[in-house]
């Protein structure tokens, strides 16, 4: 069965293949067919079938964390996975630029994978595809605007791949897995919930989602969907946890859009800024909305901002009169009032427009007394401090900021209690696993399942690596995988034990300090070592430091037999020595390099 066979609708509604290639090359369209309507309720009964091994259930990434979502689900000799995202690095990873899932399970099965369905757009679901497929090449499934952020980065990365687009109510076939596409609100156009039909029942797995009663594009949460998979019966639901510490319901981000209208009216012939997720293709549309509204012209500053508009208008996402884009090197052109500036740098990026403008690098844009600058969104956990000091940089140079502490100018994508309670009541799981958090969002999400009526005994607490099995009537842990991270550094992969990750992290706690030694090939020499320190001693001790160093090192080469001359034993006495001095002089022990300069 070829994969325009294996995509269905629940309406009979158009699909399409696509083979995606690198850019040099020409893209091949496979013309689309209309499938024949099939009957759900008879395509989801296919759960009850004689064979009822287990479904195995593979926690990858993305369950103790938050980030590179990616789950393995298994039965016989078929998988599927779901996702597979990245995270960004925290400073336990110094020049690291990416950190990716570990596949080796996956890499080790790989003739098993049939798929990869992916939920949305956002990098913790996407972003490490460019290295996952090209250690797997199987085919992914997604919507049209999760499939263009997808193609802009295999592009970039030259890997080909095969994409195949579906849509809510489309329903895919893949082996002994029938997956239904559920529409969803989230903080990005085109995100899916799926519920994935097996052999041993159905599961439920939410995406990323929250429960917006005015959407931006018109169209809810598919609840009515939720409920009538719950009446038929759903075996495991596995569901977000990010927000299940905020009570009540997540706003609506047309109230958003309500903000940013009052905003533009009070602040009416100033320059406006406005930095939200290039990826909130919702917000992006309110603001150009109201920009034209306002007659405001727009310019957009940051590759992603414009990658992603463009991305999304091509595919109908997105809508807007083009004659009221400008560029940005034309905003002089124009009265402060007549201007609106979208720019990347919500999260304090180093590199992002926002940032370079609030300290004065970003050579066509300078900000100034009576520019408004508006944070549209909230700081990601671990963004603050370096949000924040862009908010500080902004006010110094005299702009008024308005961020989330100071109007609604944001609202999460994210459900909070309720809207998860409202997915729990609706599905009726038998059993349960909280994904997308870490131990503290899935503790708590455990606590809220209980509450509503469901036993401990039927949920798990998933961690890194954990295999849990799920037959009709059961679940249990079985085991741990091999799972953690990759680290991407620049075009490399590595991982944690990597000694270039140890020794960037001694040199960036301790320092380094060289010494250069002369010597002639009979082992004979002048011992006046050249002493060289970076980040070990400061500027007062240094020439004290270095004299004492260099008389440490003239001894051990006195002490030392030389006859025998062995180059690699002469190297490591002086580092044991150099090492010994510094540490007692210093309390440190930097990174030591020792040189024998042949004559």
């Amino acid at each position: 069965m070829n994969e325009n066979q294996n995509l269905t609708h629940r309406e009979g509604a158009n699909f399409g293949v696509e083979k995606k290639q690198p850019q040099t090359k020409q893209r091949k369209q496979v013309s689309n067919r209309q499938p024949k309507a099939q009957n759900l309720q008879k395509e989801q009964n296919f759960a009850v079938k004689t064979n009822k091994k287990p479904v195995k259930i593979t926690f990858l990434g993305g369950v103790g964390e938050i980030g590179k979502n990616i789950t393995a689900i298994e039965y016989d000799d078929e998988i599927i996975v779901v996702d597979g995202g990245l995270a960004f690095p925290t400073g336990e990873f110094p020049g690291i630029d990416l950190v990716v899932p570990d596949i080796s399970y996956l890499i080790a099965n790989k003739s098993k994978v049939k798929g990869i369905v992916l939920t949305h757009g956002h990098e913790d679901h996407i972003g490490g595809l460019p290295y996952i497929l090209n250690e797997l090449k199987v085919p992914v499934y997604g919507t049209p605007m999760t499939l263009a952020l997808l193609d802009n980065k295999m592009q970039e990365h030259r890997i080909e791949y095969k994409a195949v687009t579906v849509k809510p109510k489309n329903l895919l076939k893949l082996g002994n897995f029938q997956i239904e596409f559920i529409k969803v609100s989230h903080s990005i156009a085109g995100s899916l919930a799926l519920c994935i039909s097996t052999p041993v029942g159905n599961i439920i797995h939410t995406g990323d989602f929250k429960i917006d009663f005015e959407p931006i594009d018109g169209s809810m949460t598919d609840l009515t969907r939720f409920g009538e998979l719950g009446k038929k019966g759903v075996n495991l639901l596995l569901c977000e946890s990010t927000n299940v510490c905020r009570k009540g319901y997540s706003m609506s981000e047309s109230n958003v859009g309500r903000t940013l209208e009052g905003l533009f009216e009070k602040f009416a012939g100033k320059r406006l800024f406005v930095s939200t997720f290039a990826s909130n293709v919702h917000r992006l549309q309110q603001l150009l909305w109201i920009a034209e509204k306002f007659k405001r012209k727009v310019a957009f500053a940051g590759r992603s901002m414009i990658n992603i508009t463009e991305a999304a208008a091509k595919i109908g996402e997105l809508s807007y009169n083009r004659e009221n884009i400008i560029d940005i090197d034309k905003i002089d052109k124009y009265a402060d009032g007549e201007l609106l500036i979208l720019c990347t740098g919500s999260q304090g990026e180093p590199l992002s427009a926002l940032t370079r403008m609030a300290h004065g690098e970003f050579p066509k844009v300078k900000i100034g007394e009576g520019d408004v600058v508006i944070f549209s969104a909230s700081p990601i956990p671990g963004n603050e401090k370096a949000v924040y000091n862009v908010i500080n940089a902004l006010y110094k140079k005299g702009a008024d900021v308005i961020y989330d502490e100071l109007a609604e100018v944001h609202a999460s994508g994210h459900a909070c209690q309720e809207e998860l309670k409202t997915i729990h009541a609706l599905t009726n799981p038998k059993f349960f696993i909280p994904i997308h958090g870490e131990y503290r969002h899935l503790k708590r999400h455990k606590e809220l399942a209980i509450s509503m009526g469901m036993n401990s005994r039927d949920i798990i607490m998933p961690e890194l690596g954990m295999q849990v099995e799920m037959g009709e009537n059961y679940i249990k842990q079985a085991g741990f995988v091999t799972a953690g991270i990759r680290l991407v550094d620049g075009y490399g992969l590595g991982d944690l034990e990597s000694n270039v990750l140890k020794e960037r992290k001694q040199l960036s706690e301790e320092g380094i300090c060289v010494a250069v030694i002369n010597m002639s090939s009979s082992g004979e020499g002048g011992f006046e070592p050249f002493i060289i320190t970076r980040g070990v001693v400061y500027e007062k001790e240094a020439e004290a430091f270095t004299e004492d160093a260099r008389s440490v090192i003239a001894s051990a080469l006195r002490e030392q037999d030389l006859r025998s001359f062995d180059p690699n034993e002469i190297k490591a006495n002086i580092k044991k020595v150099l090492s010994n001095f510094i540490y007692k002089r210093t309390k440190r022990r930097p990174m030591i390099l020792t040189i024998l300069l042949m004559a």
